[in-house]
C-alpha cells in the first residue's frame, strides 16, 4: 500500500478549504489555530505543493488545492458516514435548536409532527434562551433569531420579510374615539420588544412623523406577553404583521394603513460547517420548504455550502 499522509492533516485541509479560515476551522475541530496550521503544513510538505494562498484573515485555495479538494472531499465525507453507521450514530439524529418562544409556538411546534413523520430519526432539543447566535457551536447547532443582520462569519438565511404592524385591542379607544390617526399615539402607551427596540422609531420616520413621541413606552422580552397585553388594552404593540396573522386572536387588530417594512426579520443561522451535518441540513431544508414564507436569495440568503 502506498504511504498516505496523516488523516488529521487531510481533515484539517478540508475544513480550512470549506470555511476559508484557519480560525473558523480550528474552532470546528477544537484545535488552536497554530496546531491546525501545522497540520495543513504537514500535508503541503507531504505533497510538496502549496495548497493555500495565505491572505489577511483568509485562506484561498491554489489551483493544486482546488484540484485536491475536488478529489478527496467526497471520499472523506463517505468515510465519516461509514464511521457513523458503524458506531450506530445514524440510528438517532439530534439537533440542538435555539428558537424564540413566539416563533416556536406560532410557527414551529404545530408543524413538527410533519417533520417527525418525514424524518422519524431526527429529534430536536429546543432551547428558548436569548442570544442564540452567540451560542452556536457551544450548546447549539442552529438558531432561529430575530435580528437586523447576522454575523457574516455564520451561514444565515432570512426566513421572511415583514411589515411593521401596530397591534391593538379592537376595544381600545383614544379619548372616546377610534384610533385612526398615528398622532393619537402621543396619548397612548406603546409596547416594544427588547429584541426590536427601534421598531417604533423606524415606523414613525417612514410615515413622515419623525418627531412623533408616544405617551409612554413599555418593554417586554416575550412576544406572546406583548400580544396578550395588547389584547387587554394595555397599549399598542409594535410587532410584525406575521405575529398578528399567526396569533389568530379575534381580540386584536392592526391599526393604520401604512406598509413599512421592518428592519428586523427572523433568520436561520448556524456555523457553515454545521450545515454539512445531517440533522442541521435536514431541518434547514424542511424549514424552508414547509414553514417559512419564501425569501429570494438576493433578499437575504447567503450561499448554502455544499452538503456533506
Amino acid at each position: 500500500m502506498r504511504r498516505l499522509p496523516p488523516l488529521s492533516a487531510i481533515e484539517a485541509f478540508v475544513q480550512v478549504a470549506r470555511l476559508g479560515s484557519v480560525k473558523a476551522a480550528a474552532g470546528e475541530l477544537s484545535l488552536s489555530s497554530p496546531a491546525l496550521s501545522r497540520r495543513v503544513q504537514t500535508l503541503e510538505r507531504f505533497l510538496d505543493r502549496q495548497l493555500f494562498e495565505r491572505r489577511h484573515h483568509a485562506m484561498v485555495l491554489t489551483a493544486d488545492g482546488e484540484s485536491l479538494l475536488a478529489k478527496i472531499a467526497g471520499p472523506i465525507d463517505e468515510l465519516s458516514n461509514a464511521i457513523e453507521a458503524t458506531t450506530g450514530a445514524q440510528d438517532l439524529m439530534r439537533l440542538r435548536l435555539g428558537v424564540l418562544p413566539l416563533f416556536a409556538s406560532q410557527r414551529l411546534i404545530g408543524r413538527l409532527p410533519e417533520l417527525r413523520e418525514e424524518h422519524p430519526d431526527l429529534h430536536i432539543d429546543i432551547d428558548t434562551a436569548a442570544h442564540g447566535t452567540s451560542r452556536l457551536g457551544d450548546g447549539l447547532d442552529a438558531a432561529i433569531t430575530l435580528a437586523q443582520s447576522i454575523d457574516p462569519a455564520l451561514y444565515a438565511r432570512k426566513i421572511d420579510h415583514n411589515i411593521i404592524a401596530p397591534i391593538a385591542s379592537k376595544e381600545l379607544l383614544a379619548n372616546g374615539k377610534p384610533i385612526t390617526d398615528p398622532r393619537q399615539l402621543s396619548d397612548l402607551t406603546i409596547l416594544l420588544h427588547r429584541d426590536m427596540p427601534e421598531t417604533f422609531r423606524h415606523w414613525a420616520k417612514a410615515i413622515g412623523l419623525s418627531d412623533l413621541q408616544p405617551g409612554t413606552e413599555d418593554h417586554f422580552d416575550s412576544g406572546q406577553l406583548m400580544l396578550d397585553a395588547a389584547a387587554q388594552g394595555l397599549g399598542v404593540a409594535f410587532m410584525l404583521d406575521s405575529h398578528l396573522q399567526d396569533a389568530h386572536d379575534d381580540r386584536l387588530t392592526r391599526l393604520f394603513n401604512h406598509d413599512v417594512e421592518s428592519a428586523y426579520s427572523y433568520w436561520f443561522s448556524c456555523r457553515p460547517s454545521a450545515l454539512q451535518t445531517k440533522p442541521v441540513r435536514l431541518f434547514h431544508d424542511w424549514l424552508f420548504a414547509n414553514v417559512c414564507r419564501q425569501t429570494a436569495v438576493k433578499d437575504g440568503a447567503r450561499p448554502i455550502p455544499e452538503a456533506a
